[in-house]
């Protein structure tokens, strides 16, 4: 689930560099830094919850 997490936030970083997404807080070539920490976030809670379970 983390490998396909990642790959869709890279993915997401990706097109942001080349055409921005418009979302609020997105709107620039240089937010996708914005993207990074989004996911490190969501790959952090995915594997706190794995281990939970």
């Amino acid at each position: 689930m983390t490998k396909l997490l990642a790959l869709v936030i890279v993915g997401f970083m990706v097109i942001q560099l080349i055409k921005p997404l418009g979302w609020p807080g997105l709107r620039r070539r240089g937010d996708f830094w914005k993207l990074a920490l989004l996911a490190m976030a969501a790959i952090s809670l995915a594997a706190v919850l794995g281990h939970l379970t």
